[in-house]
Parts: structure tokens; C-alpha cells; sequence
């Protein structure tokens, strides 16, 4: 009887779940799974749910547990092998994605939808396994910068759109080439060429960790992940003002993916480095990188925007961004997060040789990759890269290194801030409305010497042109949005 009872009150919880998940509210509705298969963990129905919550999260290592768990119940249940199979999607993992979907067509012979998304991951393995072929040792590869010249390209009469004069690059085209896109009007290719270039130049000079000083009486202000949604930067500059010497910036990586206007985003941010480096400072997100970049869109925009040279030109000049920041020596500031080993000091990080595309472990990947997590200690990442910290991670961390706050971006929050780890560590993102349908704030954190206490400032999703987001992305990823 009592079986009976706790199997009708998970049906419940799933049901409450359910209605959490279609309003998404996504973490809403893990709990509420969670406390389905706490009072029944045979039905696999309460797992492969939970693992599509996960992925709504970009939680894909935990959507993958969960899938296999929803396999392991019920080895005939297709839904369990679909989840899987689109979290490892997600994650880049087209041969392993493969088998999962194989295996829904097999259970499920005459499932349109299932047959039509294993064509696609089909031809994703195969283009992955072309493109394999092809490819040139990193030894041998040439700069795609250096085979660039862009005073050779010709600007036609007819162009109307923001011109620069020269070698300088102004605030008046800054406006006025943000007014353009605003418009959706494109910008020149010799231009779009010149700011990339320069900005290459710029940011390879610098260090992988780069300390910023912020005079007493003077402000600074921190961004996080804006991903592609140009509208909602321009927001930020109505309520925060423009970056200028006196207004500076720091846009903590994932500028471009899943938002539509990552190409107008990345010229942006890279014509204000241009105009005045010392007015904005970027640091490299795990999008920052050509194996997302080929999944989430940002490649497919280039290409469509401006040309096959530039999808090349911009993997290289991400290699360039830094990693980290340190504010007034008390602020670290990084995409994820820290680290698997305790001890790293600020000069390891100094140290990371930076120039390449993230590795899938080691001080550079953690960075870029790891989340923090309520539990002391250290756990597996969800997302099935890097890791989980707790706030005794973060208290060392700053300790051996003299530091008071942690900053990072990364992850949603509906807010668009959380304040964790007593207080020592802020999660900044500033992307409202994330993807059309998150319902979350965006947030910026405003620094002021000398105390540099976090004033954080919110905002909400402003209108933007009927473009989808993920509109770029590869076909297999547009199915599963």
C-alpha cells in the first residue's frame, strides 16, 4: 500500500515538474523530478525528464547521468537513448551521439522525427571526419591574419554604411557603425578586417593574466556573458554609458553563440579595444572556441555575414583574449572558475601558454569551464567539463593569493547575479531573457576605488528584430531548440 502511495505521489511530482519545465523554470522543475525518483527510481520516464531539464541548463554531463540512468531502468524506453544522444550533441560528441540515435531508430523503426535527426548526426560525423582528414598539423598551419591586407580591398562608391578614415579607429565610428547594425546594416569587409587585425595585434601582447589598476574616486564596471545578443549590449551602454578611459569595461568572455548578432556583438566590443585598449578589457569563454563556435551558431553567422576567412580569422584571434583578470590585486575575475588542485598561485596562471584551443583538462580548461557548487570540497562538473567547487575551494584560493572576491560568469541566473561561498564568490551574466526563453535579468557589477565594494545593477530583455537565436547554428542543434 505504501508503494502504492509513494508511486501516485511521484506521479504528482512529476506532473508539478511537468508545469515548472513548460513555464521554464528549469531548475524548478529538476527539484521536483528529483523528489519523483527519490520516491520511485524505477520509472524512466522521471529520469530522462530530468536529464531534458539538465539540458535546458547547458547541464550536459548531468543530463548524460541521468539519461543513462533512464536507460539502465528501462532498456527499451527510446526517450532515454534521444536525451543522451542530444546531450552529447550539445557537448560535441557526434560519434558517441550517433550510437544513441541509432539506437532510437532501431526501437523505433518508423519515427519520422527519430530518422530525420539521425540523417543530420549522420552527416555531422561524417563533415567532422572529412574535416579530420584534411586538416593540417598545428605545426604547419599559417596565420590567417598574416595572409590578410586589408588596405587592398576596395570599398565601393555605393557603400553608405560607417567608414574608417585612416588607421585610427574613433568613438564617431564606433556610434556610428553600432547605429548601422542597430539598423541591420552590415559593416564593410575592409573594415571588419581592420578592427579584427588590430585587435589580434592588441590582445597578443598581453599577458594571460592581466592586472587592471583602478584609481581611487574612479569606477570600473564588470560584464558577463552577453552571447550574441546585440540589443541587450546596447542596453547596457543606454543605463551604464559607453567604455571610454573614464567609463572602462570588462566583458568576461562568451560574447558570441547563441544569440542571432554575435557578428555585430564581436565587432563591437573589438572596435572599442581598437578606439582605446585601456577603455575595455575582454577575457576568452569556453565560446570562445571553434568547437562551440561550430555548434552554436557563431561560425554559421560569420560565414553568412562576412566569409569562410573570417570564420578562421576569428578562431585564431580568440586564441589571443587573456584568461583572467585581477582588479586593484583583490579581485579575480574568470569565466568558471577554479581549480581540481589546491595551490595554483596567480603566476601559474600567468604562465598558462594561452595560444591555442581550450584543452579538455588542466588549469586553462577549468578556468573557462568550472562552476561552483554549494557542497564544500569538489565534485564532477555537470556540464561533463571541468569541475564542481565549494566555497572552501574558493576561501583557499583567495587566501594563497591575497585576494578578496571571486567574480565569474558562465552560468544563467534568473536575477542575472548569485552572491555564493559566503559571500566571496559573484556569478555575473548579462544575458536577460537568455536564448528567448529563460525569463532571466542580465546583470553588470560596478566596482568603485578604493574600497571596490560590488554595486550590482539589473536590468531586463529589451525588443530585438525577428531573428531566432541559434538561426546560424548547424541543422542537429536547431532541432533540439
Amino acid at each position: 500500500m505504501e508503494t502504492k502511495n509513494e508511486n501516485s505521489q511521484a506521479e504528482e511530482m512529476k506532473n508539478q515538474a511537468n508545469e515548472a519545465f513548460k513555464g521554464h523554470k528549469f531548475s524548478n522543475a529538476i527539484d521536483l523530478y528529483t523528489k519523483a525518483i527519490e520516491l520511485n527510481g524505477n520509472n524512466a520516464v522521471y529520469w530522462a525528464n530530468r536529464a531534458f531539464a539538465h539540458t535546458k541548463l547547458e547541464e550536459y554531463g548531468s543530463a548524460i547521468q541521468d539519461a543513462s540512468k533512464a536507460i539502465e531502468v528501462d532498456p527499451k524506453y527510446s526517450k532515454g537513448y534521444y536525451r543522451r544522444g542530444a546531450a552529447y550533441l550539445a557537448m560535441g560528441k557526434f560519434k558517441d551521439a550517433l550510437k544513441d540515435f541509432q539506437q532510437v531508430k532501431r526501437i523505433c523503426p518508423n519515427d519520422p522525427d527519430a530518422a530525420r535527426k539521425l540523417r543530420e548526426c549522420e552527416k555531422a560525423v561524417m563533415k567532422m571526419k572529412f574535416e579530420e582528414a584534411i586538416s593540417v598539423p598545428v605545426s604547419e598551419r599559417r596565420s590567417v591574419a598574416e595572409s590578410v591586407d586589408f588596405h587592398t580591398i576596395e570599398v565601393e562608391p555605393q557603400y553608405s554604411g560607417a567608414r574608417i578614415e585612416g588607421e585610427e579607429v574613433t568613438l564617431d565610428f564606433v556610434k556610428q557603425m553600432m547605429d548601422d547594425f542597430k539598423n541591420q546594416k552590415t559593416l564593410h569587409k575592409r573594415y571588419a578586417y581592420q578592427i579584427v587585425l588590430k585587435t589580434r595585434q592588441i590582445l597578443q601582447a598581453l599577458p594571460s593574466l592581466v592586472d587592471i589598476t583602478v584609481p581611487n574616486g574612479k569606477h570600473f564596471t564588470v560584464c558577463g556573458d552577453v552571447h550574441g545578443q546585440f540589443y541587450d549590449l546596447l542596453n547596457i551602454f543606454e543605463l551604464n554609458g559607453l567604455p571610454s578611459e573614464e567609463n572602462p569595461y570588462l566583458f568576461n568572455g562568451d560574447f558570441v553563440d547563441r544569440g542571432s548578432f554575435s557578428v555585430e556583438i564581436i565587432l563591437t566590443l573589438f572596435a572599442f579595444k581598437c578606439m582605446s585598449p585601456s577603455s575595455i578589457y575582454l577575457a576568452r569563454g569556453n565560446h570562445e572556441s571553434k568547437s562551440m563556435n561550430k555548434i552554436y551558431g557563431f561560425e554559421g553567422e560569420v560565414r553568412s555575414k562576412l566569409s569562410e576567412k573570417f570564420v578562421d580569422l576569428f578562431a585564431e584571434v580568440f586564441c589571443y583574449l587573456p584568461l583572467a583578470h585581477v582588479i586593484n590585486e583583490k579581485i579575480f575575475v574568470v569565466h568558471g572558475g577554479l581549480f581540481s588542485v589546491d595551490g595554483v598561485k596567480l603566476s601559474d596562471i600567468r604562465a598558462i601558454d594561452r595560444f591555442c584551443e581550450p584543452p579538455e583538462e588542466g588549469l586553462m580548461c577549468e578556468l573557462l569551464w568550472s562552476d561552483p557548487q554549494p557542497l564544500p570540497g569538489r565534485g564532477p562538473s555537470k556540464r561533463g567539463v571541468g569541475l564542481s567547487f565549494g566555497g572552501d575551494v574558493t576561501k583557499r584560493f583567495l587566501e594563497d593569493n591575497n585576494l578578496d572576491l571571486v567574480v565569474r560568469s558562465h552560468e544563467v541566473k534568473d536575477e542575472g547575479y548569485e552572491v555564493d561561498h559566503d559571500g566571496k564568490l559573484i556569478t555575473v551574466f548579462s544575458a536577460p531573457n537568455y536564448c528567448d526563453q529563460m525569463g532571466n535579468k542580465g546583470a553588470f557589477i560596478r566596482f568603485e576605488a578604493p574600497d571596490m565594494k560590488p554595486n550590482i545593477v539589473t536590468f531586463s530583455a529589451v525588443p530585438h528584430p525577428d531573428v531566432k537565436p541559434m538561426a546560424y547554428a548547424n541543422n542537429f542543434m536547431r532541432m533540439f531548440n
